[in-house]
């Protein structure tokens, strides 16, 4: 006990220690997990041999991140993608294990073992890459949601592998003993025999295998549709919060348990239940309540990953772990290159989907080791393997940030085609998500005419779906904006995401037009000085008139009336909006606002002048009302 709360608190604090300091200086959470293994691990001692056994309980983390990622799809957007499964993500896999393998054969390795080799390598790090993604942003971008597609498409194909790997075996050949007495060599089995104990199909025919697998998978998604909201209701009953997050972790864990005994994979299992339960109502409460699981166990997944990073190899062949690690992450980048080109992916996509995928992956662990089991590849080259395969995962995050780098130089407009805008209108809407869709629709309908413009060519063609015109292009770039009629327009509304991004077209539109009136999308009050100091006429705050309307429903639950609730609510609209004006002549650029002793003086009094100004028009309802 006492042994494992020690190395409890060196894993916990290497992690509190280093992911922090990394995530400062932008290297993100990933590499800060595998520095900390290198330290804990090859560099200080302080962990050794659980390290293995950790790492196969660590690897439950990117069963429950798959679950989590399939309760945010729903099934026909699944079925939506399956073009870019089968065709982008299968051509990845197969080319990738014909080239690996004839690299393999040409450095004098057999057809099997070069084959096995292909296999490994064809699979990428599905833990490293979704989180860095959902760390960034980046999911929902056009190449965020092609490298999930190929990932997704790599786990399932592990199950294939692990199928094909036991053929490619090479004959057992019989040991001599020094009684002369012939015996087989002993084989590490890495609890294969507790494993084949616990298996619903050992021994089964294939007819049979078949039948207990489809049975499995159709019990997962039965369960999900029909077992679930009567569970939540019987938990919810007990009025106890833990009793949730038990029910959370034991749908992950009894999904998982129930593939592996049939001989599927955990991970891929969970995925279809998180997708079976997309349209469920308690999606949220089962996202909430397994996030800090799963980001516990994939942080204590790298730390094992890093640890395990044989350096004593690395130091006996350097250049030649180095030169295998890079070659193989060249050869898996211009495969993906190419597909990336005949998949149509522009830009900053086309970049994230070839340097995301280049590595190598924690499944190729269980393939490495499953391979060793069957006799097809020898220690030492698995060993060679085991560390060509950490070794690219610890050069995965720096190709992020290299792709960072890129994104920062690169505009998107020498790799994009942007429509050609041909259209004028008297109201330019530069972005068109929610906030600016129901700008467009106002004005539209009141017979004035628009020129939409928006940088997210899914918005603009899911828009055009729904009759409006739209324009795919970059609205910082100016050409696109003077093309969008700038000199004439009446009004130009800026619905960007982007905050950067807004105040650079208010700034350029104010300076080309000094008479234009220009309505802005804040995201917060600071957005807002931003925006004013930009030149901006009127600022919307994007939640800030639907946060005074839930305000006014409140007050006219505790007893006011409409009347009484609406008059507050006018009175504290016009109290703020002067507030801000007052305190964008404290606010300085690039301080932050708790910083200015002024301001936050100011601020305070003006608070307080609002709280009495209510409080007194309140008293002289109820005066009025006594009356």
């Amino acid at each position: 006990m006492d042994s494992f709360l020690f190395q409890a608190t060196i894993y916990l604090g290497a992690a509190v220690i280093a992911v922090p300091l990394a995530a400062r200086l932008g290297l993100g959470s990933v590499l800060g997990y595998l520095a900390a293994g290198i330290v804990i691990g090859p560099v200080l001692g302080l962990v050794g041999s659980e390290t293995e056994d950790l790492q196969h309980f660590a690897e439950f983390g990117v069963v429950m991140m798959l679950f989590l990622i399939g309760l945010e799809l729903e099934p026909r957007a699944l079925w939506n993608m399956r073009q870019r499964l089968i065709g982008m993500g299968g051509m990845q896999v197969g080319l990738t294990m014909l080239a690996i393998t004839a690299g393999a054969m040409l450095l004098g390795y057999t057809f099997a073992v070069s084959l096995a080799v292909g296999m490994i390598f064809a699979l990428s790090s599905t833990a490293i890459v979704l989180q860095t993604l959902s760390e960034k942003g980046l999911m929902q971008t056009g190449g965020g949601r092609a490298t999930f597609s190929v990932l997704l498409t790599q786990d399932i194909a592990v199950i294939p592998m692990l199928a094909f790997l036991p053929l490619l075996a090479v004959p057992v050949i019989m040991q001599a003993e020094p009684d002369g007495s012939l015996t087989l060599p002993a084989v590490d089995d890495h609890g294969e025999g507790h494993h084949a104990a616990l298996s619903l199909v050992e021994g089964l025919p294939g007819w049979g295998v078949t039948l207990v697998t489809i049975g499995a998978v159709a019990a997962v998604i039965l369960a999900g549709v029909f077992l679930t909201r009567p569970v939540f209701r019987y938990i919810h009953h007990a009025r106890l919060r833990e009793m949730y997050t038990a029910l959370a972790l034991l749908m992950v864990v009894a999904t998982a348990v129930l593939m592996t005994l049939v001989g599927l994979s955990p991970a891929l299992g969970t995925f279809l239940a998180g997708v079976v339960l997309a349209n469920s109502e308690f999606r949220h409460e089962l996202e909430s309540d397994l996030e800090p699981f799963k980001g516990l166990l994939l942080g204590l997944f790298f730390i094992t990953v890093g640890a395990g990073i044989n350096f004593d190899l690395l130091f006996a062949e350097p250049v030649q772990m180095l030169s295998l690690a890079i070659g193989i992450m060249v050869i898996k980048g211009l495969i993906l290159y190419g597909l990336a080109l005949v998949f149509k992916l522009k830009g900053k996509d086309r970049w994230l989907f070839t340097l995301g995928l280049a590595q190598a992956g924690e499944f190729g662990f269980v393939l490495v080791s499953f391979s060793l089991q069957q006799g097809v590849l020898s220690a030492g080259l698995g060993s060679q393997l085991l560390l060509v395969i950490a070794i690219s995962m610890l050069i995965t995050p720096l190709l992020f940030i290299l792709y960072d780098v890129l994104g920062r130089r690169m505009q998107d407009s020498d790799d994009t085609e942007h429509d050609e805008v041909d259209e004028q209108g008297t109201v330019i809407i530069a972005g068109i998500g929610r906030f600016g869709q129901i700008v467009n629709r106002l004005v539209r309908s009141a017979g004035f005419d628009t020129v939409v413009v928006d940088s997210n060519l899914q918005t603009v063609q899911m828009m055009r779906k729904f009759g409006f015109r739209g324009f795919f292009g970059d609205p910082t770039r100016p050409d696109l904006l003077n093309a969008a009629g700038l000199e004439d327009a009446r009004i130009l509304v800026v619905a960007i995401d982007d905050k950067p991004a807004a105040v650079k077209v208010v700034r350029y539109a104010r300076k080309a037009r000094p008479d234009l009136h220009i309505i802005a999308r804040a995201r917060d009050r600071v957005h807002v000085h931003e925006l004013y100091d930009a030149g901006a006429n009127d600022i919307v705050r994007e939640m800030f008139d639907s946060s005074l309307r839930a305000g006014r429903y409140a007050l006219e639950n505790l007893g006011l009336s409409e009347y009484e609730a609406a008059e507050l609510e006018q009175a504290f609209y016009h109290h703020d909006r002067n507030a801000l004006r007052e305190l964008a002549q404290l606010w300085k650029p690039g301080v932050p606002v708790s910083e200015v002793p002024e301001y936050v003086a100011r601020a305070k009094e003006l608070n307080t002048a609002l709280e009495l100004e209510l409080s007194a028009r309140q008293q002289a309802n109820e005066k009025t009302a006594a009356e």
